[in-house]
């Protein structure tokens, strides 16, 4: 089963490299982007079985996101537990 992960930073940690997208961004002539926010997106290829969101989402705690200054969302296919 293919699943998906969103790492982003919390909200109030400081995003430099956002930061540096928006200025870019900004000096082509998209000057209605007012910030942006950098993140991580993983795809995960998993056998299914029993507790999969919960598997995912400790994979997240140990090794994914940083969840000192990262939140995560786990996203299962449409009808998987």
């Amino acid at each position: 089963m293919r699943v998906r992960v969103y790492v982003t930073l919390k909200p109030g940690v400081l995003d430099p490299a956002g930061k540096a997208v928006q200025g870019g961004l900004v000096a082509l002539g998209f000057p209605e982007v007012s910030e942006v926010r950098i993140g991580k997106f993983f795809e995960l290829d998993v056998a299914e079985g029993p507790n999969v969101k919960e598997r995912v989402e400790e994979m997240c705690r140990k090794l994914l996101a940083n969840t000192v200054i990262e939140r995560f969302r786990v996203e299962l296919p449409e009808g998987a537990s």
